[in-house]
């Protein structure tokens, strides 16, 4: 009888999926649109342009933006347009709404160019531990774009897991 340890683990089918390898690079940062308002109430166009002229656009080169009015004035549409016109040759990536929701829309860009091919039939584990915060709707997403390919998906550690989908033989 040999005492030698076998780990079962990494002898198995089962491919460890780590989504933190898909963690989209960047500084992520709010432009807040309340900061043009006067009183935090009232956008004035005539202001407001000249701001958007002599504004330091290159401030924002490479990074994730997230536009928004953190205060409950009344914005006009065309002020937003004018910021993402602004941003968008110089912002790596640039969306309307909270960090939270630009964190949820650049894991869908990244999740969206996965090669699904290679989990055809696979025994899948969801890696539940990472050093980034991973937001939820990622694993969601992994899930909507995994489950109609893979034969199982798991989430956790291969040495522990929980369930999430097995296709019915």
């Amino acid at each position: 009888m040999s005492n030698e340890i076998v780990n079962r683990v990494a002898g198995s089918s089962i491919i460890s999926f780590d989504l933190e390898t898909f963690y989209p690079k960047g500084e992520r940062i709010i432009f807040d649109i309340k900061d043009n308002l006067y009183q935090e109430t009232i956008l004035k166009e005539k202001d407001f342009r000249a701001f958007i002229k002599d504004h330091n656009w290159n401030a924002y080169k490479g990074k994730n933006v997230a536009i928004t009015c953190s205060v409950g004035a009344i914005v006009p549409t065309w002020a937003f347009m004018l910021i993402a016109s602004k941003l968008t040759p110089i912002a790596n990536h640039i969306t309307f709404g909270t960090l939270a929701e630009l964190e949820k829309e650049l894991f869908t860009i990244a999740l969206s160019k996965l090669d699904i091919a290679q989990y055809q039939d696979a025994k899948v584990v969801v890696k539940g531990c990472s050093g980034n915060s991973i937001p939820t709707s990622a694993y969601v997403e992994l899930v909507r774009i995994l489950q109609h390919v893979v034969a199982s998906l798991m989430f956790g550690e291969p040495c522990s897991t929980v369930s999430v989908y097995k296709r019915l033989q």
